[in-house]
């Protein structure tokens, strides 16, 4: 039986009491699905979720502007077959408001809320040598154990605020992208409004605060490659004919080298005369969401040349579109390679700054001192505002995991053990730490492309492992420090091939520098992503079942 005819069968209630078989953190995309999966394989399975209901993040990221930049059909679920005959996307790009009642559904029509608890922060974890069982604690004290304990808290699910002096003094709102309220009305009607950060949440929640602010302020440390979204709305006749192709979709989602619909181009840019790359890349740039990024010759990822031909190309783009040519060349980059940094899509961003009522300060120019109880004062001057929005990002990858305190063998901790850069056998295991897996953390692939394409074949390889833990009676899996090693290497190697490794980013754990706490500076420099292809990890993960888990240490 493969993973979904498993979860096709009629599962029985969870235990009530505090021991599980499998505990799950995190009722997102991916904790949802490893839960369907687990119970239908016959586990008792609880998923401990920090947020109030499922969704992930499009729980969490309710922002004004929060859109997918992943075509919507093609980031949907593929094993609700029910569900995929019935529901209607409304656009080519969903907004937060159409995901978080489709992830609703989802939970409705499978019954999944019954076997997660939310509100429930996992607090520490600490795992027992002798029963071989791990114990989870939430904030409120609670304590439970499980056998297994598998993550799913996201690679962009631990926000960072700036270390500015007197953050904590300003009176006004305040609200970051990544915690914005589930039961507030936030308005910007004829507010002072300061955005800081212009990364690819900023460069959304900008975009639609300037509609209805007084005035915004925005400042901006890095000026991003930022291209069109180019959404629209998705047609009944449309929407019938992407459903008579999802089989056929889903099939060329996995082939491709990041599960969107897009791929590399393998014509590099330098088969085109130059009359002809013009016209490649104004197809592109007026085609769909990454069709503009992943879409184009692959030669623009690796080599300087070729990336710089696209680079000017859109550069050309935004001194078009931006009225003022002062802040067109603010809004530049002249500090990465297009691509090697998280490339947001847009909706009219560049336009709005042709707007009287937005401002662009570059804190490279003009840096922030201090925030006081009503403004921002920055090296010129200070700023007067109502309401501060902080776009500052996440501690991705890591960031969810580190601010558990997880406690392993020997009273070993996952963050001391990740404090230079994590180390993981296949993004999935630590060694010290058995039987806990990962699911879409450091080193997997997830953080590369489309998030459920990416995560589906991996939890249903995870289910097919645990079933088999459980059948044979299995009390400890661990990865074998040599293995870990190999595979850390590995990604670190892959990352330094390509045109990424020359900027500063997320990927790098850089956007974690900060200009008012010197320790950041010395923080080690380790690619925490995985750059290789999506169907090249799952095969790698279906070999490895295949020849009994390899790379692990299993225990009987």
């Amino acid at each position: 039986m493969t993973p979904v005819e498993l979860a096709a069968t009629t599962p029985e209630s969870s235990a009530t009491s505090g021991h599980f078989d499998v505990i799950i953190i995190g009722a997102g995309i991916s904790g949802m699905y490893q839960l369907h999966l687990l119970r239908g394989a016959g586990l008792s399975v609880r998923v401990l979720e920090a947020g109030s209901d499922v969704g992930g993040t499009w729980y969490w990221n309710r922002y004004p502007g929060a859109r997918l930049d992943s075509e919507t059909y093609s980031y949907q679920y593929s094993f609700t077959k029910d569900l995929l005959a019935e529901w209607n996307w409304s656009e080519q790009f969903a907004g937060q408001p159409e995901l978080e009642r489709y992830f609703h559904e989802v939970a409705d029509r499978y019954d999944l809320r019954k076997d997660i608890e939310f509100d429930s922060r996992v607090a520490s974890m600490e795992f027992d040598p002798e029963t071989n069982d791990w114990t989870v604690v939430t904030e409120d004290g609670s304590r439970r154990t499980a056998h297994l304990v598998i993550t799913a808290t996201g690679v962009l699910s631990a926000p960072v605020y700036p270390r500015i002096p007197g953050i904590d003094r300003f009176r006004g709102e305040s609200y970051h992208t990544g915690l914005w309220p589930k039961d507030k009305n936030v308005s910007f009607e004829g507010k002072r409004v300061a955005v800081i950060g212009t990364g690819s949440t900023g460069v959304q929640v900008i975009t639609e605060i300037a509609k209805t602010a007084g005035h915004l302020t925005v400042f901006q440390r890095t000026a991003n490659w930022a291209v069109p979204l180019n959404n629209a709305p998705i047609t009944p006749e449309e929407m019938a004919e992407i459903r008579a192709g999802y089989p056929e979709m889903f099939d060329r989602l996995q082939k491709t080298f990041s599960g969107f619909l897009h791929d590399w181009d393998p014509t590099p840019t330098t088969a085109y005369t130059d009359e002809e790359l013009q016209e490649r890349f104004e197809a592109a740039y007026r085609g769909h969401g990454f069709s503009k990024w992943i879409g184009l010759p692959n030669d623009i990822a690796v080599d300087e040349v070729a990336n710089k031909k696209w680079a000017d190309f859109l550069s050309a783009k935004i001194r078009a579109r931006v009225q003022d040519p002062r802040v067109a060349e603010l809004l530049i980059p002249n500090d990465h390679h297009f691509g090697t940094k998280r490339v947001p899509c847009e909706s009219g961003y560049y336009e709005t700054y042709n707007r009287e009522n937005v401002e662009l300060i570059s804190i490279r120019n003009n840096p922030i001192e201090e925030i006081t109880e009503t403004s921002i004062r920055t090296a010129r001057g200070t700023i007067d505002v109502d309401m501060i929005v902080y776009a500052t990002g996440f501690e991705a990858f890591t960031g969810a995991l580190k601010r558990i305190d997880i406690t392993g063998l020997d009273g070993k901790k996952l963050a001391e053990t990740w404090s230079d850069g994590p180390v993981t056998y296949l993004g999935i295991q630590v060694s010290g730490f058995p039987n806990l897996f990962i699911m879409g953390g450091p080193h997997g692939k997830g953080g590369h492309g489309n998030g459920p394409r990416c995560a589906e074949k991996v939890q249903e390889w995870m289910a097919e492992f645990a079933r088999y833990i459980f059948d044979e009676g299995i009390k400890r899996v661990e990865a074998d420090p040599r293995a870990e090693a190999e595979w850390t290497e590995e990604v670190q190697q892959r990352a330094l091939g390509g045109l990424m490794a020359t900027a500063k980013s997320i990927f790098f754990g850089d956007n974690l520098e900060d200009d008012h706490d010197p320790t950041t500076k010395n923080r080690k420099r380790v690619y925490v992503a995985y750059v290789g292809a999506l169907s090249e990890y799952v095969k790698r993960l279906q070999d490895l079942a295949k020849s009994g888990y390899p790379g692990f240490i299993i225990t009987r």
